[in-house]
């Protein structure tokens, strides 16, 4: 096996790369073989990263409910088998590929599914955090350079990436536009911003960004996992005076409370429409609405429960083709908006870093999020948490 990362008794990281920089990485992985089959660890095969590619050590991952879409095979389109799965990591940077300019060997990184190369003409607006070559793609399942996957079986057959990142593995290749460079002085907190790499991006970014929430306002937030109380955590920093919760697990009510949900609905307890009684708690309807189950008629009931005149709803739930949105086109003349949120608004490489120090500093309180921490080899165990509603954010320690 390659050279591993250490961490000293301050937990900051260091690697030495000197017997591996070039060459085939032999090391542990996660492997997917079929939709919801159990995760093979196995040792794989890394190869070197090419050009505008870098190769790193995951020091830790963790788990979203995307990784669990995706493994279950929810959207047959997006399927591919055997994959390694995961885009929620931290580590430090063994070996970078010809043209790597702004990361170097040491860094310490976090991988971002959706990348910023700085040159197309998306990554230049200030009006977008989505990239013509690198933004979030699904079907992409090999590197863009040649089309061939990095990871191979022990025996050579290729194994699949995922959504530019593939975490669950202890060495990834990844293209350098989706790896966002943090200060050294973080390397003691990497385990906990571990988790900006999605989930509190998307969730407090689409609360300052996409809809910038301004104090004293009202809020509604549909479905309480990592996503929905990201959310409500960034709303609370903006202060906001009244941020609703709704979710039909009740258990998920006092994690909530504590980051900052001030009112709890519970769908199944009466038959009102939730919008209804939104409007009831909030006098009219909330300036800001926040759907995040991925579900039609939860959307439906969110937008409905923005204010007439002026309330804004924005779409995180991933939600399956060709389902459209339940909508109809004259209730936008009520004055309501609705738009949907990538990662929370923010251009990975040019804005992470600095909210990655937000975070430390306490603006966003990461700790919360972090419900278990298991070692790697127990990934099955952390699925299973995640899928029984019992896990927030699971951190596996490589």
């Amino acid at each position: 096996m390659g050279s591993q990362g250490v961490a000293n008794e301050n937990n900051s990281v260091r690697l030495n790369a000197s017997e591996t920089k070039g060459k085939t990485i032999t090391c542990k992985a996660a492997v997917a073989y079929g939709p919801g089959e159990p995760f093979v660890v196995e040792q794989i095969h890394v190869k070197p990263p090419q050009k505008l590619e870098v190769r790193i050590k995951i020091l830790y991952t963790s788990i979203c409910h995307t990784d669990l879409s995706g493994w279950l095979g929810e959207n047959e389109a997006q399927r591919a088998y055997p994959r390694i799965f995961g885009h929620e990591a931290s580590g430090i940077v063994e070996s970078v590929g010809e043209g790597v300019k702004d990361i170097e060997e040491g860094d310490i990184v976090v991988p971002i599914f959706n990348g910023e190369c700085g040159n197309c003409s998306y990554c230049k607006s200030e009006k977008t955090n989505m990239c013509e070559s690198f933004g979030v793609n699904p079907m992409k399942k090999v590197m863009g350079n040649d089309g061939t996957s990095r990871f191979s079986t022990i025996d050579g057959k290729p194994i699949f990436h995922f959504l530019n990142t593939s975490t669950f593995v202890e060495y990834t290749v990844v293209d350098s536009a989706c790896v966002v460079k943090l200060h050294h002085d973080l390397s003691h907190s990497l385990k906990k911003l571990t988790l900006i790499s999605c989930g509190i991006s998307t969730g407090v970014g689409a609360a300052w960004n996409t809809a910038n929430v301004h104090s004293g306002s009202s809020v509604a937030v549909f479905g309480l996992g990592a996503v929905g109380l990201a959310v409500a955590e960034g709303a609370r920093a903006r202060g906001a005076s009244k941020i609703i919760g709704v979710d039909i697990n009740p258990d998920k009510f006092i994690k909530a409370q504590a980051m900052g949900i001030t009112d709890f609905i519970n769908p199944r307890d009466e038959e009102r429409p939730v919008h209804e009684r939104i409007k009831e708690i909030s006098g009219g309807g909330v300036d800001y609405s926040f759907e995040c189950a991925g579900n039609l008629n939860v959307l439906r009931e969110a937008f409905l429960s923005a204010h007439q005149g002026w309330g804004l709803t924005v779409i995180l739930g991933i939600h399956s083709t060709p389902e459209l949105l339940p909508i109809h086109p004259m209730e936008l003349f009520d004055g309501r908006r609705i738009i949907g949120s990538v990662f929370g608004g923010f251009k990975g490489k040019t804005q992470l870093p600095h909210f990655a120090r937000e975070c430390i500093h306490g603006v966003v309180r990461l700790d919360n999020f972090i419900s278990h921490e298991l070692p790697f080899e127990e990934i099955n165990k952390a699925f299973d948490l995640l899928t029984n509603g019992k896990s927030l954010r699971c951190i596996l320690n490589m």
